[in-house]
């Protein structure tokens, strides 16, 4: 699961690209028990999701064109030297590092494969405040046309580690950190694209209850993508769009032995 321990190559941001910053604030409100904080009018829009708090997602306009989603971004020294590895292993920077004021830096890229998401080197702002609690982020899962052009392109870029998930009958690669023990390093993982799901990273948020996220998703104006259902090993899982399209995933994970 992610963890607060954030290093080079670790998911330590999301947000979410909404044509509608106060619908969408509410329905994740609904569903997750979310507040909205402006971070400003220098901001243009932008503003925290906190949970008792402490921010646990962003959110922001969608830029023209865009179609809405979530957005990983992962830890980097260097956001420009990611840059310019992003660039030489094949992938594109669709937008070139720059300050976040002394927050910290970032850029929007995207992999070979067609994979979006962002780095971040961090200044006042190292990454969100809670992660892999109940109603929080907890995994980063990429579902590619080309899984393996995808590991190469991202381990030449963090070093992860990679390893089968040992669920029978599925072809799961978890992804790992370069650095800490597994599974605590474990952050996420790698998938051949499914009928219904969107390329790309799907944020998951742990739950204490899937269905009645399930519930809660349908009765505000999200869909459910996927059922809950239960994963062998794993929890019980399902997947939903917002009333914009932007697709997360909920689990209930079984607890660890």
């Amino acid at each position: 699961m992610v963890t607060s321990a954030y290093q080079h190559g670790s998911p330590s941001w999301i947000d979410l690209g909404s044509p509608d910053v106060p619908a969408a604030s509410a329905f994740y409100t609904a569903v997750f028990g979310w507040e909205f904080l402006s971070a400003g009018p220098e901001a243009g829009g932008y503003g925290m999701f906190q949970l008792d708090g402490k921010t646990v997602a962003a959110i922001g306009r969608l830029d023209e064109g865009a179609t809405s989603a979530w957005t990983v971004y992962f830890q980097t020294r260097d956001a420009d030297a990611t840059a310019k590895a992003v660039e030489q292993a094949g992938g594109t920077v669709r937008v070139p590092p720059f300050d976040v004021m002394d927050a910290g830096r970032m850029a929007p890229l995207t992999d070979p494969t067609g994979g979006e998401f962002a780095v971040w080197q961090a200044g006042r702002t190292v990454g969100l405040d809670v992660v892999g609690e109940p109603n929080t982020f907890c995994w980063a899962e990429l579902h590619s046309p080309d899984t393996k052009a995808a590991l190469a392109f991202y381990q030449t870029l963090f070093g992860w580690r990679a390893a089968d998930s040992g669920v029978p009958g599925v072809e799961y690669t978890v992804l790992s950190t370069s650095e800490g023990e597994r599974p605590e390093a474990d952050f996420g993982g790698l998938a051949a694209m499914h009928e219904g799901l969107n390329l790309g990273w799907l944020v998951t948020f742990a739950a204490a209850d899937v269905d009645a996220v399930a519930a809660a998703t349908t009765a505000n104006g999200g869909s459910v993508l996927m059922p809950p259902d239960d994963v062998p090993t794993v929890g019980r899982i399902g997947i939903f769009t917002d009333p914009f399209g932007a697709q997360f995933s909920v689990i209930q994970p079984l607890p660890r032995g």
